[in-house]
């Protein structure tokens, strides 16, 4: 029986256009072939990207189900079970792989195949995807039918990978720009930048509250520890506060040394209150996350950590400031200004918070005022804030 994929090679090739998301691409391709006479199963696309935390994904498709997506973290890579596994075989091979499940010795070299036979599966191919750049991912392909793939329904799946790799190619593409956005400027930023805003210049004023930190002693401690070890202690001082942003919707915009500026946006589902209601919630979560980063046994701390942020709302220039073809997708202004003058005095004071008398009045039942201070740059004293909760501890210089 001949299995005319043709029609399917044509809408890959027309850019899957019909299918708005990469999981989509997979489950509309199995239907496809499904409806070619091929008794798919199973369906699964293994494509590696570049991520900070993973190594790739995988899309999985099964008879009746949607289509999941799976990270593969790269500490996976240096398992047993992920060395010998038909994908890195393929990797190292670029050819395909079969092997007929209904005998019990053709599994046997591979646990998945083994797991698969196990719960019904009666054939396997693993199937190529040459992309331009040279790199290889991963198309695997399994059925329940009694007598498994024929020559056919083989030959059917094969007319299609080319161009399934094109698509493949351009969908991971996508991802890996913005994957690598969203690791270097942030998400927000990231879109912008996708969206065409990449010329030096284009800055639009935005309502934010704007977080500027700083870790205390920072220059000293760079002075006793080895690159390396500095390096993890940062990394680590980093993690505390990171998340904390993230996770209430801020969004990280550069660091600098030691320090880090986020801003949370005010937009129409986030207003005054709540931009300054989560960046002070970020601020305590840091905050606690450094005195259990202290606490741990593990932390490798040559000395106690401590660290200052500012916090106030205003109005910024966010967007693109740099010279010639080198750019910062950024946010400036006399707010945040303003707020890096506020975070000199988290040191000198022993505080680990202290907020603009702007943003106090959103949160007045956890700040209280701690005095009128001469700020840098200022002619005249500033009021500042400080949390209700916490005792200013002995006074230490910035870094």
């Amino acid at each position: 029986m001949s299995c005319d994929t043709s029609d399917v090679a044509a809408w890959l090739i027309d850019g899957a256009r019909s299918a708005g998301r990469p999981e989509d691409v997979l489950g509309e391709l199995c239907a496809r072939l499904t409806a070619c006479g091929i008794p798919l199963w199973r369906g699964a696309v293994f494509v590696r990207t570049l991520h900070p935390e993973v190594t790739g994904r995988r899309f999985l498709w099964r008879r009746g189900a949607e289509v999941t997506i799976g990270e593969l973290p790269y500490e996976r890579l240096e398992t047993d079970e992920f060395r010998a596994s038909p994908v890195v075989h393929v990797y190292g091979t670029a050819a395909p792989l079969r092997r007929r499940l209904r005998d019990a010795a053709e599994a046997a070299d591979f646990e998945v195949l083994r797991d698969l036979r196990a719960e019904g599966a009666t054939d396997y191919l693993a199937s190529p995807l040459l992309f331009t750049d040279g790199s290889i991912q991963v198309a695997t392909w399994a059925t329940d039918h009694a007598d498994g793939f024929s020559d056919e329904h083989i030959a059917g799946i094969e007319a299609v990978m080319a161009p399934f790799a094109r698509i493949a190619e351009i969908r991971a593409l996508r991802r890996t720009a913005s994957s690598l956005l969203d690791t270097y400027v942030g998400h927000h930023s990231g879109e912008q930048i996708l969206a065409g805003r990449i010329r030096r210049g284009h800055t639009e004023s935005i309502r934010a509250a704007i977080w500027l930190s700083d870790m205390r002693g920072f220059t000293a401690l760079a002075n006793r520890l080895s690159p390396e070890a500095l390096i993890g202690v940062l990394n680590r001082y980093f993690d505390c506060q990171v998340p904390a942003v993230l996770d209430r919707g801020g969004e990280v915009l550069k660091f600098i040394g030691d320090g880090l500026l986020a801003i949370f946006p005010v937009d129409a589902d986030r207003d005054d209150f709540r931009a300054c209601e989560a960046a002070l919630t970020a601020a305590d979560q840091a905050r606690a996350d450094v005195a259990a980063l202290n606490a741990s046994a593990g932390a490798d701390c040559v000395e106690i950590l401590r660290f200052g942020v500012a916090l106030h709302v205003g109005e910024v220039l966010y967007g693109n400031v740099g010279g010639g073809n080198r750019l910062d997708f950024t946010c400036i202004g006399p707010a945040v200004n303003l707020a890096a003058r506020i975070e000199t005095l988290t040191g000198k004071l022993g505080r680990t918070v202290l907020t603009s008398s702007e943003f106090a009045q959103h949160c007045a039942p956890r700040l209280a005022s701690i005095g009128e201070f001469l700020l840098p740059g200022s002619e005249s004293e500033q009021p500042v804030f400080g949390l209700v909760d916490e005792a200013p501890r002995p006074a230490q210089q910035p870094a």
